[in-house]
């Protein structure tokens, strides 16, 4: 019998699931004390001021701790000020109070909200239904190319996931695309009671590779 090895393709746009923004608070004083102290009111104020927003809040991450010394070129290692920062992931699941919240956040003092980053949840649905479409598009194409041969397909000899048949590039790969966004200041924030936000469509893609035997060809 013959081989035909095709490749099945599946690529759609879902709605997102999530929403990412990133909080920067800072502080910054001639006293490292000082800048510490009012490093951690703020950041504690942030946590008070998301728990308002209850289950909205899937959850909230602390990233980079930055804490440094300010010199002075004309004066050597003398220290001029202490700048520290930290910042915080929060992670959003109702999109209504997306704006409103980011908007909130970055009318704080010394705060940066970076974002949204659009994503789909690891383990959705979406994924298992672009694996399924990838299968279904190789068979068609086994089909189809059997049918040019005047052949017929006979049965599947092998499946695989990316880098397993050792033929293909990238044979099973998911690809959801985001979006990072600008950056909302204390400054650029106020005046604005909410914001509206379009959540951004997500490119889900799957590849899969299969081989298939047909009944002989008529050339």
């Amino acid at each position: 019998m013959t081989t035909v090895a095709v490749r099945g393709e599946s690529v759609r746009e879902v709605d997102p699931e999530l929403a990412e923004f990133t909080v920067v608070v800072s502080a910054r004083d001639r006293d490292r004390s000082t800048t510490l102290d009012r490093l951690r009111e703020r950041a504690e104020a942030l946590r008070q001021f998301l728990d308002r927003f209850g289950e909205a809040v899937e959850k909230r991450e602390t990233g980079a701790l930055h804490v440094y010394p300010e010199s002075s070129g004309k004066r050597g290692e003398r220290v001029s000020a202490y700048n520290g920062s930290v910042s915080t992931t929060v992670t959003v699941t109702d999109f209504a109070a997306l704006g409103e919240m980011m908007l909130a956040v970055g009318g704080q003092d010394q705060t940066q909200v970076h974002g949204p980053r659009w994503s789909v949840r690891p383990d959705s649905p979406v994924f298992k239904e672009a694996r399924r479409a990838a299968v279904a598009d190789a068979i068609s194409r086994a089909g189809e190319y059997a049918e040019a041969l005047s052949a017929e397909v006979v049965e599947l000899v092998e499946l695989a996931d990316p880098g397993l048949s050792g033929r293909a590039e990238g044979i099973a790969q998911f690809s959801p695309q985001g979006y990072g966004g600008g950056i909302l200041s204390a400054k650029s924030a106020g005046g604005y009671a909410d914001l509206r936000l379009d959540p951004q469509r997500q490119l889900i893609q799957a590849t899969v590779e299969a081989r298939f035997t047909i009944t002989a060809p008529v050339l």
